[in-house]
């Protein structure tokens, strides 16, 4: 089996499951060692004390101090987004001979519609991609338009991977009610806001508050959590709930009628959207606008009602519309099990392994 050290960023806090790409970091960490890999996360927290982590660690899996990594002892490198790529940069790592480098929306040489980085913050993470390309054994991309868009920008090549986002196979079971009224339809917008300085913020934000003012006038209520600026938001339409430990999160899924899902711009370019497998896992009905590359999953789940890209109205009616209607939730929730999970998703990186003499016992 591989030994395998995963590399994200050099956040001093202690990792907490909140975020998307932290949650991506551990489980996809957990799947691989799932398959009888030793995964060692590479992380910087502040006061490293390995028998108070934050979260809890599963056989073959630990973290280990960043700056203590000796990188030759290691089978594989797995870098997360560009930032984990500039990590494995910035402590000497690059030059491993097999580095898996996934990224999440891929950039080009110019400032590009539906992608979501724009003049110096693009130059660096297209500066990036170029040390990528030149440096990784397999690069993964969310969507076949990433990979498309990558060999437009850098050249065609051998190991461009598709491992789009995944969802836990076996969430925790329903608890508490944490939603403070009574029970009228609850549509829950469940995800990242980003940072207020952002387009997408603000587009997210616009879009939210007219959702919100028409669920309202047809006597539902929108919700939103999870992490990212919520100052944009009008409290008259929208009730920011806050962020929550992932494992709490679910709650707020299990607890509402609807998922809300809309797009922060015209369209995504090569980014997904990953609150879809998390809304179809729980068995939530999903009003969704268009918009996304992986709005398909969607359609193949049967429970999900999509309007077309800016029809906030059609968002509100189809949301009203999928709280009073019945649906099959089983079989919904089957096919994200069937195709969507990220044991599925690790499986794609084992066969790599596998043909590299890597999945053999040693």
């Amino acid at each position: 089996m591989a030994r395998i050290v995963a590399v994200y960023n050099t956040e001093r806090r202690a990792a907490e499951l909140r975020d998307m790409s932290y949650i991506r970091w551990f489980r996809m960490a957990e799947a691989l060692a799932r398959l009888g890999h030793t995964v060692d996360m590479a992380t910087a927290e502040f006061r490293f004390r390995p028998h108070q982590r934050a979260i809890p660690m599963a056989a073959r899996l630990r973290r280990i101090p960043l700056g203590r990594v000796r990188w030759a002892d290691y089978d594989v490198i797995k870098t997360l987004f560009h930032q984990g790529f500039d990590t494995l940069r910035r402590y000497g790592g690059a030059d491993h001979p097999f580095i898996i480098a996934k990224l999440g929306s891929v950039v080009a040489s110019a400032d590009r519609e539906g992608i979501y980085f724009h003049g110096r913050t693009r130059k660096h993470l297209f500066a990036t991609q170029q040390e990528i390309h030149r440096r990784a054994r397999f690069i993964t991309v969310l969507t076949p338009e990433a990979g498309r868009l990558w060999v437009e920008q850098h050249g065609d090549r051998e190991g461009i991977l598709l491992v789009p986002g995944a969802v836990d196979a076996h969430p925790p079971p329903p608890g508490p009610d944490p939603y403070p009224d009574a029970r009228r339809p609850r549509c829950v917008f469940s995800g990242n806001f980003y940072d207020h300085r952002t387009d997408a913020n603000r587009v997210l934000a616009e879009k939210l508050n007219q959702v919100g003012r028409l669920l309202g006038e047809r006597g539902a209520r929108l919700y939103v959590t999870g992490v990212g600026s919520t100052r944009r938001f009008d409290d008259r339409c929208v009730t920011c709930l806050g962020s929550f430990p992932y494992l709490q999160s679910w709650d707020h899924l299990y607890h509402a009628d609807v998922g809300i899902l809309v797009a922060p711009g015209r369209f995504l370019h090569n980014n997904e959207s990953t609150k879809v497998y998390h809304y179809l896992r729980a068995g939530l009905p999903v009003a969704a606008e268009a918009g996304f590359p992986n709005d398909h999953v969607l359609r193949d789940s049967g429970l999900a009602s999509i309007a077309v890209n800016g029809d906030m109205a059609g968002v509100a009616d189809r949301a009203v519309e999928s709280a009073r209607q019945t649906w099959n939730r089983d079989a919904a929730i089957r096919f994200i099990l069937d195709h969507h999970t990220w044991d599925r998703r690790a499986a794609v990186y084992d066969a790599i392994l596998e043909a590299h003499g890597l999945s053999c016992a040693r």
